[in-house]
């Protein structure tokens, strides 16, 4: 599945479900959805974007859905089944994250509280060290885990898997997504 840049360029601001069932045990969070997962419905869509890639290396999913496209039932049943849920900080759709405001990331902070504390992971791993600095007011904020929690659950924040983090691999984001998965009870 290909999209123009006109095309995409439609789905700017529009909004896309967060991806969590009951029982969620741990929750990824992005920054916000990109136009490729606006234009998908599939969190971490764009082609090149490493989430899914990482998720398998870590050995959190035996295998990556086809998230270039819409999530069918199966696929979305691989990622329930593994006990994983997807939320973003900010709703609204956008081609880079640097497009939000300081504003935009405390508000949707506020309401990711919210969802989290209605959810109740196990865990929260937070993708994007500057959005997280900046949503949770926590300027001095360090990748890896928390002292912080958000709404009572134990909170990581790890690199972000888009392709603009050139300096993290596939290798690396495995790694690093790994620790809050042990720390779920979902791996080893």
């Amino acid at each position: 599945m290909g999209f123009t840049r006109v095309e995409l360029e439609s789905f700017r601001d529009a909004t896309v479900p967060d991806l969590v069932e009951p029982g969620v045990r741990l929750l990824f969070v992005g920054i916000n959805p990109g136009l490729w997962t606006a234009a998908t419905g599939t969190p971490f869509a764009r082609p090149g974007n490493r989430f899914w890639p990482a998720l398998v290396e870590a050995g959190i999913l035996p295998h990556a859905p086809a998230y270039s496209a819409p999530l069918g039932e199966a696929d979305r049943r691989l990622v329930f089944d593994a006990g994983i849920g997807v939320s973003n900080l900010v709703a609204r759709a956008t081609a880079r994250a640097d497009e939000l405001s300081r504003d935009e990331l405390r508000a949707g902070a506020s309401a990711l509280a919210l969802r989290v504390a209605a959810w109740n992971p196990r865990v929260v791993a937070v993708v994007g060290l500057t959005a997280y600095r900046q949503g949770f007011d926590r300027p001095k904020a360090v990748a890896g885990r928390q002292s912080e929690a958000i709404a009572g659950c134990e909170t990581w924040v790890l690199p972000n898997p888009s392709g603009l983090n050139a300096h993290d691999t596939v290798a690396t984001l495995a790694a690093a997504y790994a620790a809050p998965a042990r720390a779920a009870g979902l791996i080893r």
